[in-house]
């Protein structure tokens, strides 16, 4: 994961947003937060930051990698429930504010710590973590370049064997091998191949429907790559579309509402100003009942992560925030089109990072 340097200033952000939140210490237990603030890649665990402390609190599985990933955390040793520890993990951390990330634990894990040290002050939060994670340091867009490119090439390898007969998951395997043949941890998320009227559904996963030449295919996929997250989306056609006219038509409008808003990204831009360049071009095109998602969002240790670019976010897009720009349209019973890049804001504009063409016929 990133080098201390990095965890040493992340931590020192989010000390100081503690503050703001009324709070001397953060019990973080949500994992990307986890990851993101020691280095920790373990599945079970919570930090304890506070001004001057920074402790880890696991069981026995996870010791030796603590000692690997985050030397420089105290370890708090758990046997059996965390609630039997956390008066002494709490205690070292001489907090009497704990923040606690009520987005992410359950009610009655958090009924659960309040029983067990009673005598502090625990104050549920949303999003502070989350929110520093939405500008990327060095570490993570080196990071997320390596994941981008990847997809890029495992998308050009999966289309140059692409043909009509194959399934959806046959075409979808293709990309996934090359990924992990590559460097790749794993996809990114359970990738889209959906063919024809199955690319009407946004987030429609591979199947076993086969592939036919002339229909709109939609691909969703991405790497993951030291536990960051790449996000690619293309639509194509095996040959010359059936029905070429409404084709180029959508695809065409797509591409133009993708570009315009790429153009337009730059800093101080609210989230809804954003959305609205691409969802302005869709509706005069007479498709904007057809675009019922917004137009991108963060990615990094999440494939969806702040900031959401939509009409009802209050976002205000900034220098080093990665985004994707992703318009569609989508018709039932006759597919979809989407084209998704990642992009990352400079300090005036905005660099487009995904490489893959985008002209469809294959």
């Amino acid at each position: 994961m990133s080098g201390s340097g990095a965890i040493h200033s992340r931590l020192s952000r989010l000390r100081a947003a503690l503050p703001d939140a009324g709070a001397d210490a953060l019990m973080v237990s949500q994992p990307e937060n986890r990851v993101y603030l020691s280095g920790f890649t373990g599945s079970a665990g919570v930090l304890l930051v506070s001004a001057d402390r920074k402790l880890i609190a696991t069981d026995f599985r996870y010791f030796e990698q603590v000692g690997q990933e985050c030397p420089d955390f105290e370890l708090v040793p758990i046997e059996g429930d965390l609630s039997r520890v956390l008066p002494d993990l709490i205690a070292r951390g001489a907090s009497r504010r704990v923040a606690f990330e009520s987005d992410y634990v359950a009610y009655a894990t958090a009924q659960a710590w309040m029983d067990a040290v009673p005598d502090v002050q625990w104050l549920p939060t949303k999003g502070i973590v989350a929110g520093l994670r939405a500008i990327k340091d060095e570490y993570e867009i080196a990071t997320l370049r390596q994941a981008i490119a990847l997809a890029d090439d495992a998308l050009a390898f999966g289309l140059a064997s692409a043909r009509p007969g194959m399934t959806e998951n046959e075409l979808a395997w293709l990309i996934e091998s090359h990924m992990r043949t590559h460097g790749a941890q794993g996809v990114a998320f359970d990738m889209t191949v959906a063919c024809g009227p199955n690319g009407a559904r946004p987030h429609a996963h591979a199947g076993e429907t086969v592939l036919e030449a002339g229909q709109p295919i939609v691909i969703d996929m991405g790497a993951r790559v030291h536990g960051y997250r790449s996000d690619l989306t293309r639509t194509i056609v095996l040959g010359q579309p059936k029905a070429p006219d409404l084709f180029w038509e959508i695809f065409n409008t797509v591409s133009r509402a993708q570009l315009a808003a790429e153009a337009a990204l730059k800093p101080g831009m609210t989230a809804p100003e954003a959305d609205s360049v691409a969802r302005d071009l869709i509706s005069a095109a007479g498709y904007g009942a057809n675009f019922g998602h917004g137009l991108g969002h963060g990615v990094g240790l999440e494939i969806h992560e702040q900031p959401f670019l939509s009409r009802f976010s209050s976002a205000i897009i900034q220098p080093g925030m990665m985004i994707t720009v992703e318009p569609g349209i989508y018709l039932p019973g006759w597919g979809g089109v989407r084209m998704e890049d990642i992009v990352m804001i400079t300090e005036d504009g905005a660099e487009v990072l995904t490489g893959a063409p985008k002209h469809p016929i294959i």
